[in-house]
């Protein structure tokens, strides 16, 4: 049986994953220049030149391309994992006597990882280049802002490095009561259906409140940023107003993507419950 981690399922499909994580790179990266080239081209307007308008037409023709081959390629490259082991994981539960109750939830849990690698995984590796492009751009443009992104994104790390542990516990939790899900359904009583989808909710309700908290935190930082970067660029005195905006949009863009990273994270660390959970086979 093959490893169904994260890594596992790199290595083993190493190639096929490499392209698509390959095009969601180039993808990503020219879309860190739209704002730039968005600056420029209102620049260049302001100037009578069209250069930065047909710049922009260039980028967005590009992007086009890049990121419809990708969509393409990855819907086939994931099925095809997806089958393959899909597959291994019924024939080694059938082999241990499994119920169909847990074999079932098993199959639903492994459909994770594949929607994971070619819906969420595009979009951490999108996020991790965006950050580092935008990061890149805005410190050529303005120190202190570059400063503020940079303790706004400190603080997404000691915020989900402090409740890591706990988020496993409580996924652990829920997975535990949703592998019992058959046999309760099998079971025809209605007492029995009560208590597991009540607790199935308590589990959901305490991850949620664990999220809930996080993401309040991280937007109480994610205010101030956006209240010192328009001021500091505004006071800075030495930007045109093209370049001003994109810097602004690069700020927006930077907490959009740095704010979707706590859900990916939270994905990942169900994911490493799941993993030890498949790997145990038991």
């Amino acid at each position: 049986m093959t490893d169904i981690s994260l890594s596992g399922l790199f290595r083993r499909f190493r190639w096929r994953v490499s392209l698509t994580f390959l095009l969601v790179v180039v993808e990503s990266a020219l879309g860190v220049l739209y704002p730039l080239l968005i600056g420029l081209a209102i620049d260049d307007l302001l100037a009578d030149s069209l250069e930065g308008l047909q710049l922009l037409g260039l980028l967005g023709l590009a992007s086009v391309f890049v990121g419809s081959a990708r969509r393409f390629y990855d819907t086939r490259i994931y099925a095809g994992i997806y089958e393959v082991v899909a597959v291994e994981l019924v024939e080694r539960e059938t082999e241990q006597a499994a119920s169909v109750s847990r074999t079932t939830a098993r199959t639903d849990l492994l459909a994770e990882f594949v929607d994971f690698f070619e819906d969420s995984m595009p979009e951490v590796l999108g996020a991790l280049i965006s950050l580092i492009g935008i990061l890149i751009i805005v410190g050529g443009l303005s120190l202190p802002v570059l400063w503020g992104c940079l303790a706004l994104m400190t603080l997404v790390v000691v915020i989900y490095t402090l409740t890591a542990r706990r988020n496993y516990r409580l996924n652990a939790a829920y997975n535990d009561q949703y592998e019992q899900t058959v046999d309760v359904i099998s079971s025809r009583n209605r007492s029995r259906y009560v208590a597991h989808f009540a607790s199935l909710m308590r589990w959901n309700i305490r991850l949620s409140d664990l999220e809930t908290i996080n993401y309040a935190v991280f937007w109480v930082g994610a205010v101030g940023l956006f209240l010192f970067a328009p001021y500091s660029a505004v006071n800075s005195g030495f930007l045109e107003a093209g370049l001003i905006l994109s810097l602004l949009l690069y700020v927006f863009e930077f907490i959009e993507w740095l704010a979707s990273l706590p859900l990916h994270i939270q994905q990942v660390i169900r994911l490493r419950e799941i993993s030890r959970r498949l790997a145990a086979g038991s």
